[in-house]
């Protein structure tokens, strides 16, 4: 497949939850979504680690893909993270993520037993086989209980039609050498790893992963365009100011720190589903600060 054009700040919204944790709000969701749109992203991704995938209902999860398709309407692409045990469970939300009128797919494997390399890539080649839509390999064995070696992951970009993107988000950097030194530089890898993003764009990254714009508005994508511009000094220091919120914000879950945050802006997206709490106290008031401080 052609390397993607994609390259800068893919944002990652919540999944706001109507009063008592029971369904979508949508009108919560379209507006998450339009703030998100103001912060000059590349592309919007939902249904990623911060928009509580794993904790949805199925029915839910097709409304937040209709939604998603609704609310950004072309502006940019519009990818639909999909994480499931079962390879036909994955391939049907495939098929109607693309029926609903998505851009791109962003696949991560789910495991309760451990799955073989073959299995992966089985698993990868179902659901590309399935599917119109370019997908991007998502990597974040934290979440997943699936840890993918750059080897397996260049190996499915060149050998599976339809497979283009990389997202690394082990916070080892030496992952992304791998597969940059891999490729020969020919794949096009994001950065997942919050922390990572300053030496992650240094190493080549075409972008980064990231809910921070939720937050930290367009600073994100200013940060972006200066590392694009060889203005390491300039987003050296950007970086370091941003830092305390993306540390923040990883470290203490990003549903529920998000979530706090944007109600702290005065955009209200509920709480998180249980079993995640909604940040109080100490957390709280720690991240009123370091906003206030941003």
């Amino acid at each position: 497949m052609h390397p993607t054009s994609l390259q800068g700040i893919i944002a990652y919204p919540v999944t706001p939850f109507l009063e008592g944790g029971v369904g979508i709000d949508e009108t919560a969701f379209d507006k998450v979504l339009r703030a998100l749109l103001a912060t000059g992203p590349a592309a919007v991704a939902i249904l990623g680690s911060a928009g509580e995938s794993a904790y949805l209902r199925d029915d839910e999860w097709r409304l937040a893909v209709e939604l998603g398709v609704r609310s950004i309407a072309g502006e940019v692409p519009l990818i639909v993270g999909i994480g499931e045990l079962t390879t036909a469970a994955a391939v049907a939300k495939a098929q109607f993520a693309e029926k609903a009128g998505a851009d791109r797919l962003m696949v991560i494997p789910i495991s309760y037993w451990k799955l073989t390399e073959s299995e992966i890539y089985r698993h990868f080649q179902a659901i590309a086989e399935a599917t119109a839509l370019p997908i991007m390999i998502y990597n974040n064995p934290a979440t997943s209980g699936v840890d993918m070696s750059p080897a397996l992951m260049v190996r499915m970009v060149r050998e599976i039609d339809g497979i283009d993107l990389i997202k690394e988000s082990s916070g080892d950097l030496h992952r992304m050498h791998a597969i940059h030194e891999l490729s020969n530089g020919s794949i096009p890898f994001f950065n997942g790893a919050n922390h990572l993003t300053l030496e992650a764009l240094a190493a080549g990254a075409t972008g980064w992963c990231t809910a921070a714009p939720n937050l930290l508005g367009e600073d994100p994508a200013r940060l972006f365009s200066l590392m694009a511009g060889g203005k390491l000094e300039e987003a050296r220091t950007l970086f370091y100011s941003l830092l305390p919120v993306l540390r923040f914000i990883v470290q203490g879950g990003l549903p529920t720190t998000v979530k706090a945050g944007l109600r702290l802006k005065g955009l209200e997206a509920g709480d998180p589903r249980l079993p995640l709490l909604p940040l109080e106290g100490e957390g709280l008031e720690e991240l009123r600060r370091l906003l206030s401080a941003h």
